[in-house]
């Protein structure tokens, strides 16, 4: 058999071509950027004695790379948490009363855990609309959603009910630390929905209709 003489540059191309056929599995996103990783890697390696400032320069660029894939991962990460919570009920596996819930976040704001009392706080709000009918009980809904439905039956609180909602999505999602003014805020908003909610049921705002609900988060 005659001898095949073909570089190393040569070979690595050809081997790209051939995997890029149709017939191999397309790879995921992750491989893909492995394979690019892996790609200039193998280029900068290649052409570092050409390169100005030799190995040095390339010591730089590796550098930078792994400096780059760590944001990357960590941006990554963050975003599959976000998916995750996305997809997770606001209650989880609890199924406290509004007056648990309430008890519980008393108890984290006494010992200034502000995070899962502001949590707790909005679930207790979620959890008494729907004991007074205000809004029907769901499996799940998101905290944005409970603002935007609550805020249709209570249209001169809707202000408040968004505030407190995308303060639980920054404390729960966004990895924001809580603030006791953030608490005091959505307990105050709580108690004066209290006094809303206490009239009869006659007097409570219509519902709207076809009413939809995502998952409160």
């Amino acid at each position: 058999m005659p001898t095949i003489d073909i570089d190393r540059d040569a070979a690595h191309d050809a081997a790209q071509r051939e995997l890029a056929k149709p017939i191999y599995p397309r790879p995921s996103l992750t491989e893909l950027i492995y394979d690019w990783i892996e790609e200039l890697l193998y280029r900068v390696v290649a052409s570092g004695s050409s390169i100005p400032g030799g190995w040095f320069t390339v010591a730089v660029l590796l550098i930078l790379v792994a400096v780059g894939v760590l944001v990357a991962v960590r941006i990554a990460r963050r975003a599959m948490r976000t998916s995750r919570g996305a997809t997770s009920a606001l209650f989880g596996d609890q199924d406290l009363s509004a007056t648990e819930h309430r008890a519980t976040a008393e108890r984290f704001a006494a010992s200034g855990d502000w995070a899962p009392a502001i949590r707790h706080r909005v679930r207790a709000i979620a959890r008494q609309f729907e004991k007074n009918g205000v809004l029907d009980p769901v499996a799940g809904r998101t905290a944005t959603e409970l603002a935007r439905a609550a805020g249709r039956a209570l249209p001169d609180l809707v202000d408040e009910l968004t505030t407190a909602a995308k303060t639980f999505n920054d404390v729960t999602y966004g990895e924001r630390p809580g603030q006791e003014s953030q608490y005091r805020m959505i307990a105050a908003l709580d108690d004066k929905l209290g006094s809303h909610m206490s009239r009869g049921p006659g007097e409570l705002p219509a519902r709207p209709e076809h009413q939809t609900w995502a998952d409160v988060r």
